[in-house]
């Protein structure tokens, strides 16, 4: 009977370490896409609006709502560096959870064809008492 991976404890451990960078990498990239999305429909909305200038009043809406506007493009702008820092250390973190489960990925393949290659050659060894057993009792009876 195969024994248990003397580290299976912690291997589960770091397999739910490298799910939680995996998560949070992906909250990271869905966040950058939507700031990226916020930010082109923003760029689009301000090419596409044509505004004529009749009075002083109109011109000075106009004015404000470019003001406007351009602050909200350098808030999406500097959401953006911060999201894609984000992104990053989020790659980085589940580059690093990966790399300490993979380790132990590897340990407990050896561990479970260690245990096989032992069943097997404990099965062997009965296989051969028994034929042993066989030929001896074989050879009583035919004397």
């Amino acid at each position: 009977m195969s024994r248990a991976f003397p580290l299976a404890g912690l291997l589960r451990l770091r397999q739910l370490q490298q799910d939680r960078a995996a998560g949070e990498l992906a909250a990271a990239n869905v966040r950058m896409r939507e700031t990226r999305e916020a930010r082109a429909e923003a760029y689009n909305a301000l090419e596409t609006s044509h505004s004529n200038a009749v009075d002083a009043a109109t011109m000075n809406a106009i004015a404000a709502a470019r003001a406007s506007s351009r602050s909200m493009l350098a808030d999406l702008n500097a959401l953006g560096t911060r999201h894609a820092a984000e992104v990053e250390a989020a790659r980085a973190e589940f580059s690093s959870a990966r790399a300490r489960s993979v380790g132990l990925e590897k340990l407990e393949g050896k561990f479970a064809e260690a245990e096989a290659a032992e069943d097997l050659r404990t099965e062997q060894t009965i296989l051969d008492e028994l034929a042993g057993s066989a030929w001896h009792r074989r050879q009583k009876e035919a004397q």
